[in-house]
């Protein structure tokens, strides 16, 4: 059974990103404890791939540096099962779609439930599309993860309502990227949410410091991070454990105050 709903029960949820394997699985495996230990209340684990639309300039980097260093799908299952024995954590893949097919949609699914994941966040599966996903999750008790942005519009009742674990609120239009400055269609796509159905909703894209992450936390249920956290990861390589910790301490302290 999927650990998510335990990610919003004790406050404001801060769900860092890394990408798995950049620069290499020792370093992800550090990344994890080092995220559990600073107070990260679920952590999004993303499969580099070779085409990651969504990402913008860092994430991209990162996806190509991860796949350069021999990350595959396979070595990244096996390292969610050794970390699985050491923490309690909820965990999540993001993956596009396409190796999710190729690796076989009920094998991915299993593999999973076996390697102790909880849930997947799949970008580029449309929601007319995702019943060939979902059922499989559902059959091994993860949560699939919908999103939803400021173009959904009329969609985000729908979406919201097929959504497992929580909402992924797409915090502006375009690419992941750290952003300056936060708009308010995140707030407007949560009370659209809030008005249907009390999923939790958790904002990302472009929130880069811990005072943005204290803005969305006055009207989110949770915070999620992952270019600023993948680019301090890159700024250190190898020894970007201790950075890391640091900034998502920084995180935490202020979305929980």
């Amino acid at each position: 059974m999927s650990r998510i709903p335990e990610a919003f029960r004790a406050g404001k949820a801060f769900i860092p990103f890394i990408t798995g394997g950049d620069p290499d699985l020792d370093t992800t495996e550090k990344l994890i404890y080092a995220l559990n230990r600073a107070g990260a209340d679920a952590i999004e684990i993303g499969i580099p791939f070779s085409d990651p639309i969504a990402e913008g300039p860092v994430i991209q980097a990162a996806n190509m540096r991860s796949l350069a260093a021999g990350c595959t799908v396979e070595k990244l299952f096996d390292l969610a099962a050794r970390v699985r024995t050491g923490i309690t954590t909820p965990l999540l893949f993001m993956t596009y779609y396409n190796p999710v097919f190729a690796y076989g949609v009920s094998r991915f699914t299993k593999r999973c439930a076996a390697s102790g994941l909880d849930g997947l966040i799949v970008p580029d599966l449309p929601l007319e599309e995702r019943q060939e996903l979902l059922d499989p999750c559902l059959s091994e008790g993860l949560d699939l993860i919908s999103l939803i942005a400021p173009t959904s519009e009329s969609r985000i009742e729908k979406i919201a309502k097929s959504s497992g674990g929580f909402l992924y609120c797409v915090s502006s239009l375009g690419v992941t990227g750290e952003r300056s400055a936060l708009d308010n269609n995140a707030r407007r796509m949560v009370e659209q949410v809030k008005r249907v159905t009390d999923i939790p909703c958790a904002v990302g894209f472009g929130i880069s410091t811990p005072e943005q992450a204290r803005g969305i936390a006055e009207f989110a249920d949770g915070v999620i991070i992952g270019s600023a956290i993948v680019r301090i990861a890159a700024e250190s390589g190898k020894e970007c454990e201790k950075a890391v910790f640091d900034f998502a301490k920084k995180v935490k302290q202020a979305i929980s105050n």
